[in-house]
């Protein structure tokens, strides 16, 4: 948790282009539902490899869940966000649009705001 004022921090694990784009996935799906490995890819538009390296990621963060099953004899991988995950999720989304807000509240120190006037400050526009 960041000190009052301060930039609220953003969870590195899912900060990440990629992870962002798999956690906001499976956050799509009802809490307990899960997605083939091959729908996940296919969905990202991923390679297998680097689909594969985020997951393991995400899995040690302990925010997916990864099930191995068997369709007849193919063998299935599955994969799921953990409440744990959803809730980092869920965090991290409430960072963001902190940050957002703050952006538009809190004009970097030294540039005018939109209601100042650039030659009023003796700065260039």
């Amino acid at each position: 948790m960041s000190p009052a004022g301060a930039l609220p921090e953003l969870d590195p694990v899912i900060h990440a282009q990629a992870r962002l784009r798999v956690v906001t996935a499976l956050s799509t799906l009802p809490e307990g539902d899960q997605i083939s490995f091959p729908g996940l890819k296919d969905l990202l538009g991923m390679t297998a490899g680097n689909l594969s390296v985020h997951l393991s990621k995400l899995e040690d963060a302990g925010y997916v869940e990864i099930g191995k099953t068997h369709r007849g004899r193919t063998p299935v991988t599955y994969v799921a966000l953990t409440r744990r995950g959803r809730l980092a999720f869920d965090d991290y989304t409430t960072a963001i649009r902190a940050l957002l807000d703050m952006a538009g509240t809190h004009p970097a120190q030294g540039r005018p705001t939109s209601d100042t006037n650039p030659k009023e400050t003796g700065q260039k526009p």
